[in-house]
C-alpha cells in the first residue's frame, strides 16, 4: 500500500520547493484511496469503563481551553464522584473550593486564582431510566499570561490538601502575522474505543500545540441509563431509540483523555451527540457544563458557538445544530465577528463546525444544505481560508470551492470525522451506483428545513447526486485518522492527515494551502 500512497501523491503532479502539493497549482484531478480490505474489520470496540485514579476530592478529568486572547486560559476538572440510579442526592458545589496555582515554569513566584464550580442533572421522567448527577465541575480563567511561555500549574483546595500533580501548559503567541501556535491536532467523532487510542497516541506523538475537537465526543447517548449499549443505526438523528444518554462515559472519556487535555489547549465545538435531550427538552447539558468556552468573553450568551485567537489565526466555532438562519443571533454574530477581524493582525481566518457542507460520502450526504445556503456567502465574502468539519466517518479534503463550483478564491474543506467512533467507518460514496440517498433523508432534524434539491448546474445537473467522485473533492479516504496544520507564515499553511494504520511521521495526505490576498481581496460589506 505505501507504493499506492506515494503515486497517489505524486499524481498532483506540481509540487512545492520541498516536494510537497500546493493549492497554487490546483484544482487537482479527484482521487478515491483505495479501501484497505484488512481494515475493513477494524475494532470498534468501546473501551470498557476508566475507573478513577484518584480519591475523595483530588482532580480528576482536567482540562485545559484557551480564552479569546494569549494572556488568559482556562483551567476545568471535576471532584468527586458522579451518582447514577433513582435516588441521587447531588452534591454541594460549596463543599470543595476552586483554585489554580500556577507560575511561569522554574519561575520562584507563584500566583493563584480562584474561580466558580457547578454540577448539573441528566433526568429522565421515563419510569425505569436512571438518573445522573455530576461530580463537582470547576472552572477557573487565569489572567495576565505572558505569550508563548510554558507554564506550570496545579487545581483543586489547598485547604483540604486536595490539589492535582503539577501539570502545564503553553500560551499562544501574540496575534500578529508573524506568529503562529506550532502544530494544531484536528481531530473529529472521537468517542472512547480501541481506534480512539492509535488516534490519541498518534496525536500526541506529533506534539500538538493545540488541539480542535469536531464534536461527537464522548458518544454517552449510543447507551442506555444502565449501561449497556444500543445497536440503534447511525443515521438516525438520534442515535438512542429512548433518546437516553448513559452519563458515565462523559466521565470515562474525560479520564482517558486527561493526559493529553489537561497540557494541549483544546476547544470543543458540539456535535449530534452532544445534544442529550432529557427533562423538559433540556439539550446540550454535559457538554455546555462540562467545558470552559470563551462566549462570556467575546459578549456571547450561548456557548454553542464562539471565537478565539491563536497568534496570526481567528477561528470561528459555529453551531450546525442550532439556529443558522439570517436572522439568528448566530448568524447576526458571525458576520460582526468576521467584520472586526484584522487581517493585518491574524491572516488567516479558519472556520470549523461539525457537519460538513462538501462530503461525497454517502453518509449524511448534503445533510448540512440548508445551514451552507444560509452562511457560505458570509463566509466567502469575508475570505474564509480552512473550514474543519467532522460527522462524516473518514476523510475528505477538497479543493478552493464555493457553491459547489471550483473557485480559487473559496475555502478549503476538510473533514476529519475519523478520530476513531464505535459506529464504524463510513466508506460508500454518493456518486458511485447506488448510493445516491433519497433526497427526503437529508432534511435538517435539529433547525428544521429541507435545502438538497437537484443541482441546476454543472456537470451534475438535474441530478441529486454527481455520477463520479466531483470535481471539488480532491482526495477521499476511509481511514481512522487525525489532521496537523502548521501554519507557515502569512501565506502558507502546512496540512498533513495521519492515518492510523501507519506511523505517526508519515502523513497519508499532505499539501500547503496557500492564500491570496492580492487575487482574493475581501471589503467589509
Amino acid at each position: 500500500m505505501g507504493l499506492v500512497y506515494l503515486l497517489v501523491l505524486l499524481s498532483l503532479s506540481c509540487v512545492h520547493g520541498d516536494g510537497i502539493p500546493t493549492t497554487l497549482e490546483g484544482p487537482f484531478k479527484p482521487v478515491t484511496a483505495p479501501l484497505e480490505k484488512s481494515f475493513r474489520g477494524q475494532n470498534f470496540t468501546d473501551l470498557p469503563d476508566v475507573p478513577s485514579n484518584v480519591e475523595g476530592f483530588q482532580p480528576q478529568q482536567i482540562f485545559v481551553s484557551l480564552s479569546t486572547n494569549y494572556d488568559s486560559i482556562w483551567i476545568s476538572w471535576i471532584t468527586g464522584e458522579f451518582q447514577i440510579g433513582d435516588h441521587i442526592q447531588p452534591l454541594d458545589p460549596e463543599w470543595v473550593q476552586s483554585i489554580v496555582q500556577f507560575r511561569v515554569l522554574r519561575s520562584p513566584v507563584t500566583y493563584q486564582a480562584e474561580g466558580y464550580s457547578l454540577v448539573y442533572n441528566q433526568l429522565y421522567p421515563k419510569e425505569g431510566l436512571q438518573n445522573y448527577t455530576s461530580g463537582i465541575i470547576h472552572h477557573v480563567l487565569l489572567t495576565g499570561l505572558e505569550p508563548n511561555t510554558l507554564y506550570e500549574y496545579e487545581c483543586g483546595d489547598p485547604s483540604m490538601s486536595a490539589m492535582s500533580d503539577s501539570h502545564y501548559f503553553r500560551t499562544m503567541p501574540v496575534s500578529k502575522a508573524s506568529n503562529y501556535p506550532s502544530r494544531i491536532a484536528v481531530v473529529g467523532d472521537l468517542g472512547l474505543t480501541y481506534n480512539t487510542t492509535t488516534t490519541i497516541s498518534h496525536l500526541l506523538s506529533n506534539h500538538p500545540a493545540l488541539l480542535l475537537l469536531l464534536g461527537d465526543l464522548s458518544y454517552a447517548d449510543l447507551y442506555f441509563t444502565n449501561g449497556t449499549k444500543c445497536n440503534s443505526s447511525s443515521s438516525s438523528f438520534f442515535p438512542n431509540p429512548t433518546q437516553e444518554s448513559y452519563q458515565p462515559r462523559w466521565d470515562y472519556w474525560g479520564r482517558y483523555m486527561q493526559p493529553l487535555v489537561s497540557n494541549v489547549p483544546t476547544m470543543v465545538i458540539e456535535g449530534e451527540h452532544e445534544i442529550e435531550l432529557q427533562a423538559e427538552n433540556y439539550a446540550f447539558v454535559a457538554y455546555s457544563y462540562r467545558f470552559a468556552f470563551p462566549y462570556k468573553e467575546g459578549g456571547l450568551s450561548s456557548s454553542l458557538y464562539y471565537s478565539f485567537n491563536a497568534g496570526g489565526i481567528h477561528f470561528v466555532m459555529l453551531g450546525a445544530l442550532i439556529d443558522y438562519n439570517k436572522s439568528s443571533d448566530q448568524y447576526n454574530w458571525l458576520e460582526r465577528d468576521l467584520a472586526e477581524v484584522d487581517r493585518e493582525v491574524t491572516p488567516w481566518l479558519v472556520a470549523a463546525w461539525h457537519r460538513p457542507w462538501y462530503s461525497t460520502y454517502a453518509a449524511h450526504y448534503r445533510e448540512a444544505e440548508c445551514m451552507r445556503v444560509e452562511m457560505e456567502e458570509l463566509l466567502y465574502h469575508f475570505g474564509v481560508d480552512i473550514v474543519f468539519s467532522g460527522h462524516v466517518h473518514a476523510y475528505e479534503r477538497s479543493n478552493r470551492v464555493y457553491n459547489y463550483s471550483l473557485d480559487p478564491c473559496g475555502p478549503v474543506y476538510i473533514t476529519v470525522g475519523d478520530g476513531g467512533n464505535g459506529e464504524g467507518l463510513d466508506i460508500e460514496h454518493a456518486d458511485e451506483p447506488g448510493n445516491c440517498p433519497d433526497p427526503g433523508s437529508t432534511a435538517d432534524k435539529s433547525v428544521g428545513g429541507f435545502c438538497a434539491f437537484n443541482f441546476t448546474s454543472g456537470p451534475a445537473s438535474g441530478k441529486f447526486c454527481w455520477d463520479q467522485q466531483p470535481d471539488y473533492s480532491a482526495y477521499r479516504e476511509s481511514s481512522f485518522g487525525h489532521g496537523i496544520l502548521e501554519v507557515k507564515n502569512e501565506t502558507h499553511a502546512l496540512w498533513t492527515w495521519h492515518r492510523n494504520q501507519e506511523y505517526y511521521e508519515n502523513a497519508g495526505d499532505i499539501i500547503y494551502i496557500v492564500r491570496e490576498p492580492d487575487r482574493c481581496p475581501r471589503l467589509p460589506k
